[in-house]
């Protein structure tokens, strides 16, 4: 199968690369063209904004979560039908998971894809130098095609001369020159930008004003050129329905390392068309992170996915079988959603009756005693509160004991982004035991709760989502 596409990278993070790939989309779009958007890495906020350029859901593409074999699979997925992809990047091109070489970085996923690499150069305070960083990038992989540069931040008209004449040397084409520009960058806090749901028509401005500012300072004749000549992905696209048919379709070779009995494989099996449990999946400006394939996997597997907001619905859907909880910013929000008394109780009763609920990150703190002295829903004898430290990393981890989510023994790689701290950080049964960076238990599980800070990728394991829907049928 091929899809043009172009990976947007950059030497370091704050080159560029958000504004750069946001605005590649939109102008693309704006021309017609059907994009679909992706990110490399672990994040939920840059896919929004993409996903306000494109009108498609943004994706994510994270070879450490997902593992190397389903980059091409998930992104295949996500781009059918399109006439381009554009990917943005993470971080510096080279820069991955940490001590272990190239995984999980823009790198990686290009040469998984095929794919040539745009680098956004920011040019602010170097003339001749660029021509030496350029070259560095160029060679330093000979699996990584650089295919142009687009040089940020550009000064004058004769800064940008200097650099082009530099860069004539290095035999990689200028597709664009993007001048200082104000009123370009988003509003950032603690964990990175602000999302769009909390912003949205200053973000539909912002978006748009990307997009004029890339059609006007980039080639995007020669930039399609250049994503038109990719060579074909090879493999098929990921599909959520044939993943939860079956056990077998497990990530490779984790039922060995689970342990899974042939009874839980029988009880896991996509449910009769039937029996279709209602399962609940917060939204709204306080739980914006999440990944697009969750909610595939879960209709695949039978369910009925509705979402809420619990800065504004007062009562959980009607018929409620299961709730998600992913991530956001409910430490922002502490005053609304504690304000929100009706709805606190509602989910602490559901939660009382042994219903599947799974929570994560945002969700952990939700389901807390209290968030910053705020009341929250009271559902976990635990309390949360902002910290100044940072908590941010890959994680390797096993489940220690059977729940909604997993049986005992499933691995699992998650990631950690909070500025919080849960006291006590474990329950008397921990959801996880994370393996590396360093041993530890963490979370809870209690009844048909599994609560934690680690954010995971269920299209790495979708026996999570068949497991959890099976729960919800049968709870």
């Amino acid at each position: 199968m091929s899809v043009p596409r172009l990976v947007i990278a950059a030497p370091s993070s704050g080159s560029g690369k958000t504004t750069v790939a946001t605005g590649l989309m939109a102008a693309f779009a704006a021309r017609g063209l059907a994009v679909s958007p992706h990110k490399v890495g672990p994040d939920y906020i840059d896919p929004g904004y993409h996903a306000l350029a494109t009108g498609r859901v943004g994706r994510n593409l994270d070879a450490y979560l997902c593992g190397a074999e389903l980059v091409a699979p998930l992104f295949l997925h996500g781009s059918r039908g399109c006439d381009l992809a554009v990917v943005e990047g993470v971080m510096g091109l080279f820069d991955g998971a940490a001590g272990q070489g190239e995984l999980a970085s823009t790198a990686q996923v290009a040469k998984l894809l095929r794919a040539p690499v745009v680098l956004v150069v920011d040019a602010s305070s170097q003339s001749r130098s660029v021509a030496a960083l350029v070259h560095g990038f160029a060679s330093w992989d000979t699996g990584v095609r650089i295919g142009g540069v687009i040089l940020n931040k550009v000064g004058s008209d004769r800064h940008e001369e200097l650099l082009r004449e530099a860069l004539e040397s290095v035999g990689v084409p200028v597709l664009g020159v993007l001048r200082r520009s104000v009123g370009l960058e988003t509003p950032s806090r603690h964990l990175g930008l602000v999302p769009v749901a909390e912003r949205r028509a200053a973000a539909v401005e912002a978006v748009a004003a990307m997009g004029a500012v890339v059609s006007e300072g980039c080639d995007l004749d020669a930039l399609l050129a250049l994503a038109r000549g990719a060579g074909v992905v090879s493999g098929a696209a990921w599909c959520a329905a044939e993943v939860t048919e079956s056990p077998t379709h497990d990530h490779p070779s984790r039922l060995a390392e689970k342990g899974t009995s042939s009874t839980d494989r029988l009880a896991e099996k996509a449910p009769t068309p039937t029996s279709r449990p209602r399962i609940a999946v917060a939204g709204g400006p306080a739980f914006t992170f999440s990944y697009a394939e969750h909610t595939e996997l879960l209709t695949a597997a039978g369910a009925e996915v509705v979402t809420f907001d619990p800065l504004r619905d007062e009562e959980l859907p009607d018929g409620c079988a299961g709730l998600v909880i992913g991530g956001g910013f409910p430490e922002v929000y502490a005053g609304e959603l504690s304000a929100n008394e009706r709805l606190r109780k509602a989910v602490a009763e559901l939660a009382a009756t042994g219903a599947p609920i799974a929570a994560e990150c945002a969700g952990l703190l939700y389901l807390c005693r209290e968030l910053d002295g705020a009341p929250m829903c009271g559902v976990l004898d635990a309390s949360a509160r902002m910290s100044e430290r940072l908590t941010l990393g890959y994680r390797d981890a096993v489940a220690v004991g059977d729940s909604v989510l997993a049986v005992a023994g499933t691995r699992m790689r998650g990631h950690e982004f909070h500025r919080t701290v849960v006291e006590p950080g474990a329950g008397a049964a921990p959801a996880w035991g994370v393996l590396s960076p360093a041993r530890r238990v963490e979370g809870f599980v209690q009844q048909g709760v599994h609560a934690s800070y680690l954010h995971t990728h269920w299209a790495a394991e979708p026996s999570v989502a068949r497991r959890f829907t099976e729960r919800c049928r049968t709870s």
